[in-house]
């Protein structure tokens, strides 16, 4: 019972005991036999099971209440209240321990307690929901018992479009999607598309597939299938395909979208200052080249490493760019990141990177007005605008892969396109 899932509404449990109640009435009841002759009584179709399951425990037989932890209450108190003993509490907390650390009930999580239906209205179960999926079980019907439950999640494969006006998050939003296929889709073009740098007018359209509990509740986005983005009138395709049991993404041309760097070293903020040659210092006020480019953003946001490479500098300096992190990709490119507020758990010199690893997080230590980082990169030893530096593809699609690829991008593409041209769409779409 489907109403039964979405747990911990009063109205939903009193529906439920309802029905319940009907259910085992209806049950009990001898019906006339109204059959026609002719009609066997192996023809008439069975009497429709009454018992109803939450968690694979059989709850029509079952008193339920419903109630929340309360602000510094502890399981010890809770289970108190419900008739447990001392002893009993103490067995429940080291039967816990494996499964777990009842020191983390947090106040205001809903629970479960589950009681016969009899005059002695014992308690048999008690369920504690840490989050929308995930349960706690403490059995006390048979022998006690602890273990974790999941409610069953389904999965849709949807198709989602939209044009922004302001922001990928943002439009998503408006919409109605789930606002995490904004985080994926920014890992997939983050070597093609600069997310701080997306114009009105863009526009995207992604087919994936998103996790549900109760049909309706989704808990997180799964496999993008295929994507189209339309940045700047330019159509970017980002089509899965494996190769040597690895998945990458790939364009219509076959070029592999994961590049050796990242376009942008963090996520989510804006770029506050370009690379210039005669910028306006925003402490000194006075001219002079600026050759990185600042990303404002709040302090701890995380700063990752732009590509693969070796840490060569970890240091503080003084009246400049405070702590900063300066890592070694290749004999060519080097690239730094100032400003920072701390350092990645363990880091240090002569460290090998991969491309993603966490640095450090952004602060305001050195010469600066604000929280933001100062990201620059080298070619060669010299200053270059890191916002105009390509990058080349990091594995190639190999040519005995090339007319598979050709089968699935054309599927894909056929799903992806006409990109829409207005915001009419206002609806996810279940393709199936």
């Amino acid at each position: 019972m489907k109403q039964l899932f979405q747990v911990l509404s009063p109205p939903v449990l009193m529906l439920l005991l309802l029905l319940s109640a009907t259910a085992c009435r209806q049950g009990n009841k001898t019906e006339k036999n109204t059959m026609p002759p002719e009609q066997t009584t192996e023809q008439a179709e069975a009497p429709e099971d009454p018992a109803q399951y939450f968690l694979g425990i059989r709850i029509d037989t079952l008193n339920i209440q419903q109630a929340k932890v309360p602000r510094g209450g502890s399981l010890s108190q809770i289970l108190g209240n419900l008739g447990i003993s001392p002893l009993a509490i103490d067995q429940c907390a080291k039967r816990a321990k494996p499964v777990f650390n009842i020191r983390h009930l947090q106040a205001g999580k809903p629970y479960l307690s589950l009681n016969s239906k009899d005059s002695i209205n014992s308690l048999r179960y008690f369920i504690y929901q840490e989050n929308t999926t995930d349960f706690v079980v403490f059995d006390f019907a048979d022998s006690l018992q602890v273990y974790r439950a999941q409610k069953e999640i389904s999965t849709k494969t949807r198709l989602a479009e939209g044009v922004i006006n302001h922001s990928l998050w943002m439009s998503l939003k408006n919409q109605g999607y789930n606002i995490n296929l904004a985080l994926d889709l920014s890992d997939i073009y983050a070597w093609q598309i600069d997310f701080f740098g997306i114009q009105s007018g863009d526009s995207y359209k992604v087919l994936y597939d998103e996790h549900f509990v109760d049909d309706t509740v989704s808990v997180g986005i799964g496999k993008i299938h295929g994507a189209v983005f339309n940045h700047t009138g330019r159509d970017y395709f980002a089509i899965p395909f494996v190769q040597d049991g690895y998945r990458d993404y790939f364009d219509d041309r076959g070029i592999n979208l994961r590049k050796a760097f990242l376009k942008a070293p963090l996520r989510y903020s804006r770029i506050s200052s370009r690379y210039s040659h005669g910028r306006m210092h925003p402490v000194l006020r006075i001219r002079r080249p600026h050759h990185g480019v600042d990303y404002a953003a709040p302090s701890g946001t995380p700063v990752y490493s732009i590509g693969a490479g070796t840490v060569v500098k970890k240091a503080y300096q003084a009246g400049g760019g405070g702590n900063y992190v300066s890592v070694k990709h290749n004999s060519t490119y080097t690239s730094t990141y100032m400003h920072l507020n701390g350092y990645a758990k363990g880091l240090a010199v002569g460290q090998k990177v991969s491309q993603g690893d966490l640095l450090g997080y952004v602060g305001s230590t050195g010469l600066s007005t604000g929280p933001h980082l100062d990201f620059r990169v080298y070619k060669n030893g010299s200053p270059i605008d890191p916002l105009k530096m390509e990058s080349p593809p990091s594995t190639p699609l190999k040519p005995e892969y090339k007319d598979s690829f050709e089968l699935v991008k054309l599927e894909i593409m056929q799903q992806l396109r006409p990109l829409i041209a207005s915001t009419d769409t206002t609806l996810t779409k279940d393709v199936f």
